[in-house]
């Protein structure tokens, strides 16, 4: 159970985020005036600021889909429709200014794969079990079929590369044309 403390926190990150601070820039000092806290409030809570981020941007990506394992083309359509999707609105402020930081620094490219690496090891597990059943190529390369599950969707979402695309139905689109290539021969 979280505090109005630790809420107060956590929404502070992510106005400060949503608001053009970067990473590097986001001070503890800011945090805690925005969030009308002390700064040892904070450090009872967290460690230091990687911390914070990680809860606080884990929180704006959202629950982790859970498959239900019974078909691999509807567990996959479930966790490829969850790529990019944020039902917070900071989100699309959030997210496109956390790539170029993702890319200067050792540290954020850590936090990034703690972040997205649970998502990672469920779409992993559920093609796992595709090969295993037979559904999926015994000779499957899992992490290239996650990359190409995955990446249409982020560049819909992040980029709205293509205006005409309807993304209530493009999870299915892509899963049923990667799947294509991917079932035994």
């Amino acid at each position: 159970m979280t505090s109005t403390a630790d809420e107060a926190i956590i929404e502070a990150t992510l106005d400060l985020l949503a608001e053009g601070s970067t990473i590097e820039t986001l001070s503890i000092e800011a945090i805690a005036a925005r969030a009308g806290v002390g700064k040892a409030t904070i450090y009872r809570r967290w460690p230091g600021k990687e911390a914070l981020l990680l809860d606080a941007l884990r929180r704006l990506k959202g629950i982790v889909p859970q498959p239900a394992g019974h078909s691999v083309r509807d567990d996959l359509v479930q966790l490829v429709g969850a790529v990019g999707r944020h039902i917070d609105p900071r989100a699309a402020k959030i997210m496109p200014c956390l790539v170029p930081e993702v890319n200067r620094s050792p540290e954020n490219y850590r936090l990034y794969q703690t972040i997205i690496e649970p998502r990672r090891h469920l779409m992993r597990e559920v093609l796992r079990r595709g090969v295993r059943s037979g559904e999926l190529r015994a000779d499957l390369d899992v992490e290239v079929a996650m990359a190409l599950l995955t990446g249409p969707m982020l560049m819909q979402r992040m980029l709205r590369w293509h205006p005409e695309l309807d993304e209530r139905v493009l999870p299915e689109r892509i899963v049923d044309g990667v799947l294509e290539g991917m079932r035994p021969r």
